[in-house]
């Protein structure tokens, strides 16, 4: 298939994070934002949390007030967080697992295990005009579930893979042959394929060279690497990255 763009949604959670672990207003998430995108930020990613442990209601009313590019608005599938988002209207959902202890999002969706949950939502938000995003592991079955289920995007979550990298595990190959055979899969299935989690620069650029991925969602590797070199030059790297990257792609 032919080599496409591909897209770098910021996520500004922990942004968040830093500013509810003392209290008041700074650091501000749309701030970051806003920077993010005049650095070459596609769009912007936050995640409203049940228990707001760092975006907030308003974080989310004003980063759709106020950026200029897409907002995914990442959420749980409750009946509260499809009535915020149909009132928010972002650009795009992204629907994830989520529980109170975790320290982040640790693993995918189970699109089969809850699909009578997933159908009115993604049907709701596809009547609205707002393209829902299923947060998923490579795995076949999930994959097939979510095409049947109608969601637009998928995501794939990259974070089992990136983890068996770090710690230089023996199954880093097999986790990644999985990531390669998700993303053909999807976009065999009409999926418009995304991916995220874990992701740094050099696992940035492996993932970009897959031609059906279109978008990296990344946000805690940015906002780290921000702390000691500032967000813009952080994006700029991250995109040069994905960059060389997409250029293996279009050579392959």
């Amino acid at each position: 298939m032919p080599s496409l763009p591909i897209r770098l949604g910021v996520n500004v959670d922990h942004v968040a994070t830093l500013r509810n672990a003392r209290g008041g207003l700074l650091p501000d998430p749309v701030r970051a934002a806003l920077l993010a995108i005049e650095a070459g930020a596609d769009g912007i990613t936050a995640h409203l949390r049940e228990d707001r442990r760092h975006i907030r209601d308003t974080d989310m009313a004003r980063l759709k007030r106020e950026i200029s590019k897409p907002l995914n608005f990442e959420m749980a599938v409750t009946d509260e967080m499809v009535g915020i988002a149909l009132a928010t209207k972002p650009h795009a959902v992204c629907l994830v697992p989520e529980r109170r202890m975790e320290l982040t999002t640790e693993g995918g969706l189970d699109v089969v295990g809850q699909q009578a949950t997933l159908a009115p939502a993604i049907a709701k938000f596809n009547e609205a005009g707002i393209r829902a995003s299923l947060f998923i592991s490579p795995d076949p079955a999930q994959i097939e579930m979510a095409a049947r289920l109608k969601a637009p995007v998928i995501e794939i979550h990259t974070g089992t893979w990136c983890d068996a990298l770090a710690e230089r595990n023996s199954r880093s190959d097999a986790e990644w042959l999985r990531v390669v055979e998700g993303a053909k899969l999807a976009h065999s299935l009409g999926l418009e394929v995304h991916a995220g989690h874990g992701l740094d620069y050099a696992t940035a650029e492996t993932i970009a060279a897959l031609p059906q991925i279109m978008e990296l969602n990344i946000g805690h590797f940015l906002m780290g690497e921000a702390l000691f070199v500032g967000l813009a030059q952080a994006i700029g790297t991250m995109r040069a990255a994905m960059a060389r990257g997409r250029a293996k792609a279009g050579q392959a």
